[in-house]
């Protein structure tokens, strides 16, 4: 406490807070700190709830060094306020004994399909907004990404629990082990008196290399690895392949549980990675190697074949990557988990329910959140592919208006 306390007072309070416009849900950083330093927890922790329904998670997930920490004006020429601390204990401590009161009900039902960020997000607005909200999860437990994407020693299990214990108390049901689109359709869910319904069901098909023996015993995909990684025997030696976050938590996670060496393989250089700067960091810091500029070519029973790849420079002024002839070696080790990006699974899109999906499998919106059947909405990593926790967010509170004004509308007419 004593130390976010004196975190706190290094902010300069800036008038026009670059912290703050940087936020991608416009956090009032100022004034959260203002009130911290009062020692106002509880209506620091109300505004950041209001603002943000995942702040606490936000506060440990955020890419912070693209937002508020890397915009700190006394960043400039010393260290910046690390904010994302202060509001991960504010926030945590208000899940633990706050409230989510819902006034105005009015008597209109919404189905929200997946309890990850974006359903979670749109269960609180739509609350708040007085409507009656049914939460379906294909899972056992609830949390979508949160709970079997990002590792237990990232994000404590009891923040996620104690956020949706919240939306319990305020009246949300969650029906998990339920899946949405073979035996309950929305025609089903519509028939059965929902006014609307909202997709948030995530990414959760792996893409694959498209290499000879991906599929033997020794190769997984990490976005599945990360579901269960106490029920996997990586052995010693293990090669995560990519360099987004995913793939960071994956290395980390094998390295965690108990692997010797992990080894992250890239096509490209540290400047390219899409996973954030943190990660990177704390991968090294536990150990996990980085071989840069290889490529996979070919899985074996006891390895990978990595080619050398190298930079050249298009016409247009961007790089791309080749790889080098004759440069291909075996490079022994126990398991590979692949981790180049994910897909949705979606059995609402194959079952022909009139909810149309890009080449991608992913869910076509309009900037509304209408997908192409009225009274359907969605947001989130389904519509525009693996994204972070806050944009899944913001998009969700604009899709909640956007359910508001449509059921609205739907009563006045």
């Amino acid at each position: 406490m004593k130390e976010l306390i004196n975190k706190a007072n290094q902010c300069l309070l800036c008038k026009n807070p670059r912290c703050k416009q940087n936020c991608p849900i416009n956090t009032d950083i100022p004034t959260i700190i203002s009130l911290y330093k009062d020692g106002k927890i509880k209506e620091a922790g109300e505004i950041l709830f209001d603002n943000n329904p995942l702040s606490a998670i936000c506060g440990i997930v955020c890419p912070h060094e693209n937002q508020c920490l890397g915009n700190c004006v006394k960043g400039i020429k010393g260290e910046p306020v690390e904010f994302y601390k202060i509001e991960k204990e504010i926030s945590t401590e208000f899940l633990k004994g706050g409230k989510l009161v819902q006034t105005n009900k009015n008597n209109k039902k919404v189905a929200v399909v997946g309890s990850g960020p974006a359903g979670l997000t749109i269960s609180v607005e739509l609350i708040k907004k007085g409507y009656d909200v049914t939460v379906f999860e294909k899972n056992e437990k609830l949390g979508g990404i949160l709970r079997y994407g990002i590792p237990e020693f990232r994000l404590d299990r009891d923040i996620i629990d104690n956020l949706i214990n919240l939306l319990k108390k305020a009246g949300v049901k969650f029906k998990v082990n339920t899946s949405i689109g073979q035996v309950i359709t929305i025609d089903k869910l519509f028939e059965d008196g929902y006014d609307a319904v909202f997709i948030g069901t995530g990414v959760w098909n792996p893409k694959r290399l498209n290499i000879k023996g991906e599929t033997l015993g020794n190769s997984y995909y990490a976005i599945n690895y990360l579901k269960s990684p106490k029920k996997y025997d990586l052995g010693e030696k293990v090669v995560i392949i990519g360099a987004g976050n995913v793939a960071m938590d994956a290395a980390r996670s094998a390295k965690y549980y108990g692997a010797k060496e992990v080894h992250v393989v890239y096509r490209r250089d540290f400047s390219d990675m899409a996973a954030t700067k943190v990660e990177i960091m704390d991968a090294l810091e536990e150990g996990v190697e980085f071989l840069t500029y290889k490529a996979p070519v070919e899985i074996y029973e006891n390895g990978i074949v990595l080619a050398d790849t190298k930079k050249i420079a298009n016409e247009d002024g961007n790089n791309s990557v080749i790889k080098v002839e004759n440069s291909e070696s075996l490079f022994e080790c126990d398991s590979i988990l692949i981790a180049v990006s994910q897909i949705p699974r979606n059995t609402i899109i194959s079952n022909n329910e009139s909810v149309k999906a890009n080449d991608k499998g992913l869910i076509i919106i309009d900037r509304e959140g209408n997908t192409s059947r009225e009274g359907v909405f969605s947001s989130g990593d389904v519509t525009h592919g693996p994204k972070t926790v806050i944009e899944a967010v913001v998009s969700s509170k604009k899709v909640a208006n956007s359910i508001d004004n449509y059921l609205k509308s739907k009563r006045n007419n």
